[in-house]
């Protein structure tokens, strides 16, 4: 995963940028898969040798400065980091990791915490969606995670889940996509 710097891009930019980004590294041993962009950041999924990896750097410093790249790999966390781990990548606008840390901590949770998380895990996966200007796809994702949200309440964590409700009604009947934190 990396995180170059954005500076005036828009998720409507991010289909241009995954194409500028496979042409820029033609000929590398490199897949890039997807790109989504944040108001802080352009975020690409690639897969490259750690050897090839400063060499894809210095080709992508012409859509932005790196800020960050991380190995993903599925580890063991326990649940209550997994979710600390999920609020900080949604508050950054991370929302791929953000999905990612929730679908860890689900696998860990029962009942109606387990319909919570997975109610969570759906609005940051629709929030991928709008970072790829796929708003429609968005849209459906979110009335997927109302209904799992529709009878929650209350604190969870550090979440207030009535404000993320709340949220996903108001994008839902304006049908306009924006970002909040938890």
């Amino acid at each position: 995963m990396l995180h170059l710097k954005n500076s005036d891009y828009t998720p409507k930019d991010a289909k241009t940028i995954r194409s500028d980004a496979r042409d820029l590294t033609y000929g590398m041993s490199v897949v890039i898969r997807d790109c989504r962009i944040s108001s802080k950041f352009i975020e690409l999924d690639v897969s490259v040798h750690k050897d090839n990896l400063e060499l894809l750097l210095e080709k992508l410093v012409s859509i932005g400065q790196i800020d960050d790249s991380r190995h993903i790999i599925e580890e063991e966390i326990e649940k209550n980091q997994l979710i600390k781990d999920g609020i900080f990548y949604f508050n950054n606008e991370r929302f791929w990791e953000c999905h990612e840390a929730f679908e860890g901590a689900w696998k860990q949770c029962t009942g109606n915490e387990k319909e919570l998380i997975q109610g969570l895990i759906l609005v940051a996966a629709a929030l991928v969606h709008y970072q790829k200007d796929e708003d429609t796809i968005c849209l459906s994702v979110l009335g997927r995670a109302l209904e799992k949200l529709h009878d929650k309440s209350g604190e969870y964590y550090q979440i207030n889940v009535d404000r993320v409700k709340q949220k996903t009604i108001e994008m839902l009947d304006k049908k306009e996509i924006f970002i909040f934190t938890f």
